[in-house]
């Protein structure tokens, strides 16, 4: 994918994911995903979860515990792509999200 820098956009999603695990508090991190929202987990037992509510209550069955850096991001049109790695255990892995307007409207996340 070619594009600008990571967007503003990325960097404030980051920001509220990195939020909601230190805080315990999913959401209003769920509120950043349209109602319709989907989001997958390439390669791993968990999800899909279609809708927002969805999304949350995946989100507080089984929340992330370690927060994240973007090491590289990519923005073109309304997708962003983001290499990432955990701050904790260094694992790492790619998000692709898909926006409608300011709201998530697909999240796609792979672990390396």
């Amino acid at each position: 994918m070619s594009g600008e820098p990571m967007s503003d956009r990325a960097a404030r999603h980051i920001a509220a994911f990195n939020d909601s695990v230190r805080s315990g508090e999913w959401a209003d991190f769920a509120g950043r995903f349209t109602p319709d929202a989907t989001m997958r987990f390439a390669g791993m037992p968990v999800g899909p979860f279609t809708g927002r509510e969805a999304i949350a209550a995946g989100y507080a069955s089984q929340p992330p515990s370690d927060t994240l850096t973007v090491t590289r991001g990519v923005s073109s049109g309304d997708v962003d792509e983001l290499w990432f790695a955990w701050d904790s255990s260094g694992a790492t892995g790619t998000m692709i999200v898909r926006w409608r307007g300011d709201l998530i409207a697909e999240l796609t996340v792979t672990f390396s």
